[in-house]
């Protein structure tokens, strides 16, 4: 029994381990809130929950058929990563534009708000915000180790961790609030401005790194 609970846990863990920094669920959740800032907390609250909902959706996609529909489409990852690092690119650069508009903000009334609660919980909210290119290409990367091995119990054990993601993504964005009321405003304005900074970065990692594997693919085929 313990050696079948740590292999288990063994992919648990590995899975978890690399899909929560890129993730970083408790980073963005400033900028999740920024983002809803026109919703009130009950809508706010129920948006969270979607884009948990989405990112588990969307993550447990990428990792069993992510290597397949790139085939198909004939795009790598290197590609998905310039790709998708352009997108992140844009909307950091937006969000360090964006005014503040956390405390003057109107909340939109409840009909505006329930008929953009869906396509807002995709877009930008789960992707790229939440899964970016980063994650996807570590879920797509998990899931052909799975491919590999053909177990069922590793699929259940990266199933779970991708679970562990959500339920992380679910708790930091419903008490965003929170955060911003132990900081300030001034705290909060700050705090946001370098969470933007900080996407942005990453943006720009996740483009360069696309860029110098397109980079190194070429000067192999030169001859």
């Amino acid at each position: 029994m313990p050696d079948s609970i740590a292999a288990f846990l063994g992919p648990t863990l590995v899975a978890v381990a690399a899909l929560m920094p890129i993730v970083n669920p408790i980073g963005t959740a400033p900028l999740f809130l920024s983002m809803s800032a026109d919703l009130p907390s009950h809508a706010r609250h129920l948006l969270a929950r979607r884009v948990a909902i989405n990112a588990f959706l969307l993550l447990v996609a990428a990792m069993l058929a992510g290597s397949h529909i790139l085939e198909f489409f004939g795009i790598s990852i290197p590609i998905v990563r310039v790709g998708g690092g352009l997108l992140v690119i844009a909307n950091g650069w937006r969000l360090i534009n964006a005014e503040d508009r956390l405390d003057d903000v109107t909340p939109s009334p409840r009909e505006a708000w329930e008929r953009e609660l869906g396509p807002r919980a995709f877009y930008p909210l789960t992707f790229p915000l939440t899964v970016g290119p980063g994650s996807i290409s570590v879920a797509v990367t998990l899931g052909a180790r799975l491919t590999d091995r053909g177990g069922i119990a590793d699929l259940v054990s990266e199933t779970v961790a991708v679970a562990v993601i959500a339920v992380t993504v679910f708790l930091s964005y419903r008490f965003s609030s929170r955060l911003v009321v132990s900081l300030g405003t001034t705290g909060t304005s700050v705090f946001l401005r370098l969470s933007s900074f900080i996407l942005l970065c990453v943006g720009v990692s996740i483009f360069w790194s696309g860029l110098a594997a397109l980079i190194g693919e070429l000067r192999q085929a030169a001859p």
